[in-house]
């Protein structure tokens, strides 16, 4: 229950405070642990049936938070277009394109795909909205972030890339990033009028309840009971997948917000990810080329809202 007042008080905190920057961090934090959660998950069930699983509960967990039961119809009724593009780009072409495509790539490679996700969302955002520019700055924070995560990606595993699964398995991943930019900055422009605990938890949902029925369709799931670990993790990503998209979300909505700036935040995913690496996986041990691949992000990121701030003051 503790965690439940957290999610409700933090969420609703986010309005009074301009801290953009802190809580587009903590949702890049929370992010970072999924791949470890979906690596110990898929070793017991399969892609669509887990990932179905998982956001029907996320949808349910943020149900209670959101507004009453006959406001929450309304404003689906009201606000079904939004709804219904993030279920689709967000729920179920980003993550249906991910999970086939991560299982026909190298680790390494399928890392720098997805960490080059700042940069399409950047693409997508510059075309879709005119407030939105590919300025100098923008483009050398994105230069040296996806320097830094090819760096991150070879140091933990050597790239390879020759067969025609694996080329489709790039594509798909590409297909899927550019579904949650487009999905990202249609929330940006379009859902003003919505309660973001009411389009995260809706599309998730939703999404989750049609990844599920695939999943019936076109998988074979395991038998056998599931141990401890399978549920715990599935109760996390659930919980993080709630918490993080209703943040998300939520800072999407802000006026000020840029969605390309914002999404430069996701460059510390895979920074994250591999210390947790480090700290969790057996036999995982830091390498020169990984620490530099942090550094470099991590300079970059700091460089760029610094400058940033003093070019907004003068």
């Amino acid at each position: 229950m503790i965690f439940f007042l957290i999610f409700a008080a933090k969420l609703f905190l986010v309005e009074k405070r301009d801290d953009t920057i802190f809580w587009a961090v903590i949702a890049c934090l929370l992010w970072s642990t999924a791949y470890a959660g979906i690596k110990i998950g898929l070793q017991y069930d399969t892609p669509l049936h887990f990932a179905g699983i998982r956001f029907i509960i996320s949808g349910l967990m943020i149900f209670p938070f959101t507004v009453k039961p006959a406001i929450y119809i309304s404003m689906i009724r009201e606000h079904w277009r939004i709804i219904f593009w993030v279920t689709l780009l967000q729920a179920l072409v980003n993550y249906i394109f991910f999970y086939l495509g991560m299982d026909r790539v190298p680790g390494a490679l399928g890392a720098v795909i997805v960490g080059s996700q700042p940069l399409v969302t950047a693409v997508v955002a510059a075309m879709m909205d005119k407030g939105e520019r590919l300025t100098r700055r923008k483009i050398v924070t994105i230069i040296f972030g996806i320097s830094g995560v090819i760096l991150i990606s070879a140091g933990r595993q050597a790239f390879k890339l020759g067969s025609a699964a694996e080329m489709l398995g790039v594509f798909m991943i590409l297909i899927a990033n550019i579904g949650t930019a487009t999905s990202n900055v249609m929330v940006s422009l379009r859902s003003k009028r919505i309660n973001p605990l009411v389009l995260s938890s809706s599309s998730l949902f939703i999404g989750g309840v049609i990844i599920y029925l695939l999943s019936l369709i076109f998988e074979r799931r395991p038998q056998g009971p599931l141990p401890g670990e399978y549920w715990a993790s599935l109760i996390w990503l659930s919980f993080m997948s709630a918490f993080a998209f209703s943040l998300w979300y939520k800072l999407l909505q802000r006026p000020h917000v840029k969605v390309s700036e914002l999404n430069l935040w996701k460059f510390l995913i895979p920074v994250v990810g591999a210390i947790l690496s480090w700290i969790l996986v057996p036999g995982e041990t830091p390498e020169w080329l990984t620490i530099a691949g942090m550094v470099i992000i991590t300079t970059s990121l700091i460089l760029f809202y610094k400058n940033g701030q003093k070019i907004h003051s003068a």
